[in-house]
């Protein structure tokens, strides 16, 4: 995965007016929190980059975490392994699969939890021993 040079404005002018302000409070936060600029990686909204390598040679560059506005929910790309992290059982109405949470409206959630939430994993990833900082 790549960063484009797609300005992350024209993103967000594109999104549906009703999804837009969750998604701008979303970009908001991660800015805050990693302190870091959005990037646009393809249609995934990145802050910062770093680059894995798996014990079986896989590799690659990818966002410390990103957002996604998607057709059914916003998509947080925050870990690699989610299902760890107690706040879910807080967080309120998500679901999530590995590394992604999903929120259809941050209606939906407790929003202190998912500031805790963003915070933790941008720290453990960044503690992997098969991740390397680039940016």
């Amino acid at each position: 995965m790549n960063i484009t040079n797609v300005d992350v404005r024209n993103y967000i002018d594109s999104l549906d007016p009703k999804r837009k302000p969750d998604v701008l409070y979303l970009i908001d936060l991660m800015s805050e929190i990693t302190g870091l600029k959005p990037k646009l990686w393809g249609t995934i909204v990145g802050f910062g980059k770093l680059h894995y390598q798996y014990k079986t040679g896989h590799s690659g560059d990818m966002p410390i975490i990103g957002l996604a506005s998607r057709k059914q929910a916003i998509t947080l790309y925050l870990s690699f392994e989610i299902n760890q992290y107690e706040e879910l059982s807080h967080l309120g109405k998500v679901t999530y699969g590995k590394s992604c949470l999903y929120i259809k409206t941050l209606k939906d959630v407790d929003l202190d939890v998912l500031r805790s939430l963003i915070i933790k994993t941008t720290e453990d990833a960044l503690k992997m021993d098969f991740i390397t900082r680039i940016e």
